[in-house]
Order: structure tokens, then C-alpha cells, then sequence
């Protein structure tokens, strides 16, 4: 799947130094998770900080890391949303973590039949997204994706 994060826009990390402090996590998993695989990323910009955060939310993400993101090639699979292993909560999570890092619905992609791509698209709306307890953990991933609008 293809990477938008490395052909757009990128701000300097020097613009806004995101310390461990300064950001809110779930609990000390997600902490540890955010400082054990960030370094993994090749780039380290707001797209690859905020998948991380994202990804890093749920114990389900976490646990299935290496199903969503490759960091080797340094893409996202989109079609880990059909696995086995996903529920509403980490589909939430997946979803955001994906919108933020490419800039689109990209799952929705996934489907030929336009009806299909816009009951995808539903699963991206705000309400859809932020209705559940990982509502201040999304605000969070949003400050880091969009640091110079939200500081």
C-alpha cells in the first residue's frame, strides 16, 4: 500500500518538540509501546508519530502491530481491518491510526461497489470514530498529527 506521509508536506521536528511528557497515553503499555516502536519508523515526522500513537491505544493494535504497519517497507495494510483479531474498539483505533498517517479513508479502497465504499466511509466519521472511551487518546493522536494548529 502506498505511503502519502513520505511525499507530503512534512514539518520540521524541530517546530514542536513532542517529549514523552508532554503527550497524554492510555496507560503504561501504550507509553511503552509509543517509546519502543517510534524509533523503529525510518522518519519519525507527525504521520509516523501519530500512527504509533494510535496503534499503540488499544491492547488488540498493539498486540497486531506487524499486521497494520510494515516498517520495513514503511506502509500500512489496510486489510488487516478484516482480520480475525479486529473488534469495534481496535477497527476505531486501525481506522484513525490510518486516516491520520495517509490522509484519506484508504480502506475504502477495498471495495469495488460505490454502495460498499460508502458504508466504509461511514466507519470514518467523526461521531463513528470518537464516540467510545479512546475519544481523548484520538484528540491526542490529532495534537501530534496537527501540531502547528493545536498548540
Amino acid at each position: 500500500m502506498e505511503n502519502t506521509a513520505t511525499s507530503a508536506n512534512i514539518y520540521p521536528i524541530r517546530l514542536v518538540e513532542h517529549k514523552v511528557k508532554d503527550i497524554t497515553f492510555k496507560d503504561k503499555e501504550h507509553e511503552k509501546f509509543y517509546q519502543m516502536y517510534l524509533p523503529k519508523c525510518k522518519v519519525q515526522d507527525v504521520y509516523h508519530r501519530a500512527l504509533i500513537y494510535c496503534l499503540g491505544i488499544s491492547a488488540d493494535t498493539r498486540n497486531n502491530v506487524g499486521q497494520i504497519y510494515n516498517f520495513e517497507t514503511d506502509s500500512v495494510n489496510p486489510d488487516c481491518l478484516y482480520e480475525g483479531w479486529i473488534t469495534s474498539g481496535s477497527a476505531k483505533v486501525v481506522r484513525l491510526a490510518l486516516n491520520l498517517y495517509c490522509n484519506r479513508a484508504i480502506s475504502v479502497f477495498h471495495y469495488d461497489k460505490a454502495k460498499e465504499q460508502l458504508d466504509e466511509y461511514k466507519h470514518y466519521t467523526v461521531e463513528d470514530l470518537f464516540c467510545c472511551s479512546y475519544a481523548p487518546y484520538f484528540w491526542e493522536a490529532v495534537r501530534i498529527r496537527y501540531p502547528e494548529y493545536c498548540n
